[in-house]
């Protein structure tokens, strides 16, 4: 089996970082998805390039692979969730998140990650679709420049209620930008199931060409709630067998971020679930 399962710190949120990467570790992940926040690995405070060393050095020693996330609610603003975002109306809070994106490319290439993770934002009331797109391609090019001269792809994730939404909407950014080398994509198979045309699988199949990162839960069609493995309607062994198939070689990450309460327990389950279906794929 040639798929690497991690999970999200996002989801971990009341463990210290090292308790939460040991806890990874001893159960058999093969890698992480570290949510840069304040309560982990904060990239606001200082100190940031001892403290990335010291987390890289723990990573080694665990053998945890590591994608960086950039889908912290308040990192840049305490009172705004996802604020200010690449769409925002002042070029100085559209600077501030193409600041923390190209600090995350850094990070990402100081841990030795495959991927940065990074979303579009929601259009702002008042906003004119083609104003939007305009600035989502302005404010992420500086990233996307870090990203090509670190040789880690930023990896834009289709976040249901952004301005990009969809995987039809990545290819439109992609498009808009001339094809970049630097740009992937992230995939959550739970937002394929809620709101793509297409089954999970087939979405799978459709973004293997530039699949950087992906994410995994349990979802409802038409309820975007990340849900633990079991609790949703999702058909997981063949899912993961088109994964596999596609030769993607970063990490499946699962993303259960309103869970942390129970973050430990879930990690447990959530590996012995996806284990036991890649393995039903498989026999099949």
């Amino acid at each position: 089996m040639s798929l690497r399962f991690g999970y999200g710190t996002n989801g971990l949120t009341d463990l210290r970082l090292d308790d939460a990467l040991a806890l990874l570790a001893d159960l058999g992940y093969d890698g992480v998805g570290l949510t840069l926040d304040h309560m982990h690995l904060d990239p606001m405070a200082p100190g940031l390039a001892d403290r990335t060393r010291r987390v890289a050095r723990t990573l080694e020693r665990l053998g945890l692979a590591v994608t960086v996330e950039t889908g912290a609610r308040y990192v840049l603003d305490p009172r705004r969730k996802h604020g200010p975002s690449l769409l925002d109306p002042d070029p100085a809070g559209r600077a501030a998140r193409g600041e923390l994106l190209v600090t995350a490319v850094e990070v990402a290439a100081d841990l030795g990650a495959h991927a940065v993770h990074c979303f579009s934002g929601v259009t702002p009331d008042g906003t004119d679709p083609d104003t939007a797109w305009k600035r989502l391609e302005e404010a992420i090019a500086p990233a996307l420049e870090a990203a090509r001269a670190a040789g880690v792809p930023l990896a834009v994730e289709p976040e249901p209620g952004h301005l990009v939404g969809r995987l039809a909407d990545f290819h439109t950014l992609r498009h808009r930008l001339g094809d970049p080398d630097g740009l992937g994509l992230t995939l959550d198979l739970g937002h394929c199931q809620c709101l793509e045309p297409a089954s999970p699988a087939d979405c799978v199949r459709e973004a293997a060409p530039w699949l950087r990162h992906v994410q995994i839960e349990d979802m409802r069609r038409g309820v975007h709630e990340h849900l633990p493995f079991g609790e949703g309607e999702m058909d997981f062994p063949p899912l993961l067998d088109a994964l596999d198939a596609t030769g993607y070689q970063g990490l499946t990450v699962v993303e259960l971020p309103r869970h942390s309460h129970a973050g430990p327990e879930l990690a447990r389950t959530s590996l012995d679930f996806l284990r036991a279906a890649r393995a039903k794929g498989a026999r099949a």
